[in-house]
């Protein structure tokens, strides 16, 4: 009978104290994490899987760093994807992300403190990292009404405290994104406010080895879910009545499914609605004989982003000649710019020697032909020739970066567009190309 209670509470009973992340195998722990569904597709899959407590250290032991290669004194964040990166921890994220509640401080000798929501500090105590949990960051309006400039002075002095007690003094802060009274109560401290994003960004790009099997992790577990919805929109759109949100909806129930976060936009249309690109899902009934086109945006396991776009041909009948070329030259365009992907590569040159859209295409293509990829869409942001602003992006590429590949074919005037992307890690010696998916044969001209 103690056995049993035991077992229950366990996520995985077949396993001891730890999971295979190194996590607590407790069924009522706070911190989320993979489902069974996920550990058992990724032992299928023969995955390797992180070592969480290894990758956080790995994370901290790199902000730590950057901090002081830059002299400053500490850094200050409210981007949740940033003390996500720093804690590994989550509080109500989408809703933190315009009410911002939450902050994190790294000092410069590493130690860390976290100011969240004040009914739930417990959220981070599971990472010992974090050595202190506070609250009182949540310096907007709608919680502190028209004194909100007396919280921001209580806080800013804890702030200043921190700096004098772990930093040796230097008020140099590297600060991410902070409201204007936060803003203002900082400087009135004496406080220096650095560009924190510049940090957090260059920092994030460079993902540790637990980060890299996290990611090919969410990958396949992004993979799977993207099968379950083509296979929805195969099976129920000829019999008609089927929107796109329908098939939209099973993207996330799927990537839920695994123990993945959110989906980031609503870029899935079908037919017409495919061009101009970036309407959003909604409710219009996928005809029979039409084309979907989608981008993930998907934060899936371990909150890691799986960002792909893919376009299908949902129907008995051959697609259009000239949605089979634009798909074909859609390939073409990012399998090109990956051969230039290795490290060394100025991010400049990508610009300067990228595979060229046809003209019909050139009005209407996507606003970069390679982003930054990892806890959401990141830095660096590859622009294509004629957007390129001269040293802006004048960084040469790492091992352990990831970038995400993308094309829009897209006709002006036209009535589709192809979107297609895949996401690619920087090795060593070149790339590897962690998307799997595969291209729809109809619109390759292969069926």
């Amino acid at each position: 009978m103690n056995e049993h209670y035991r077992d229950t509470r366990k996520i995985d009973p077949t396993r001891g104290a730890t999971l295979g992340d190194n996590t607590p195998n407790d069924n009522n722990r706070v911190e989320i994490g993979p489902t069974q569904l996920a550990f058992s597709e990724w032992a299928e899959a023969g995955l390797h899987l992180p070592d969480l407590q290894r990758m956080r250290q790995f994370r901290w032991e790199r902000l730590v760093k950057f901090i002081n290669d830059r002299g400053y004194g500490g850094l200050l964040v409210f981007d949740p994807l940033n003390i996500r990166y720093a804690t590994d921890s989550t509080n109500m994220q989408l809703w933190n992300t315009h009410n911002p509640f939450r902050a994190l401080m790294i000092c410069a000798d590493g130690y860390m403190v976290i100011w969240d929501y004040k009914q739930s500090p417990f959220l981070s105590e599971y990472n010992p990292l974090v050595k202190e949990q506070r609250a009182g960051a949540d310096l907007f309006y709608f919680d502190r009404g028209d004194r909100v400039d007396v919280q921001a002075d209580v806080f800013s002095n804890e702030v200043r405290k921190l700096l004098e007690e772990h930093s040796e003094g230097n008020k140099r802060l590297a600060v991410d994104k902070i409201m204007i009274a936060g803003l203002r109560a900082l400087e009135a401290q004496g406080i220096e406010v650095m560009p924190g994003e510049e940090l957090t960004e260059k920092c994030r790009a460079v993902k540790g080895p637990d980060e890299i099997l996290a990611m090919r992790c969410a990958s396949v577990a992004c993979e799977i879910a993207v099968g379950e919805m083509e296979t929805f929109a195969r099976e129920q759109i000829p019999g008609g009545g089927i929107s796109e949100d329908d098939v939209w909806a099973v993207l996330h129930a799927e990537n839920i499914k695994r123990g993945g976060e959110w989906i980031e936009t609503r870029l899935l249309s079908s037919g017409p609605r495919t061009n101009p690109w970036f309407q959003e899902c909604g409710p219009r009934i996928i005809q029979n004989n039409e084309i979907i086109s989608f981008d993930t945006d998907l934060v899936g396991s371990y909150g890691i982003c799986v960002d792909i776009s893919r376009s299908w041909w949902i129907g008995d009948q051959k697609p259009p000649a000239d949605m089979v070329y634009a798909m074909q030259h859609g390939h073409e365009h990012i399998m090109k710019n990956m051969e230039m992907l290795k490290p060394g590569v100025n991010i400049q040159d990508l610009s300067r020697n990228c595979h060229p859209l046809d003209s019909q295409y050139q009005k209407q293509k996507y606003g970069c032909m390679m982003h930054g990829v990892g806890l959401c869409d990141e830095w660096p942001l590859v622009a294509y020739p004629d957007a390129m602003v001269e040293g802006a992006f004048d960084y040469e590429l790492e091992p352990g970066m990831v970038l995400c590949v993308e094309a829009l074919v897209s006709p002006e005037g036209g009535d589709f567009s192809i979107k297609l992307e895949d996401q690619v890690l920087i090795t060593e010696d070149g790339h590897e190309n962690l998307t799997r998916y595969p291209f729809d044969p109809a619109l390759m001209g292969q069926a």
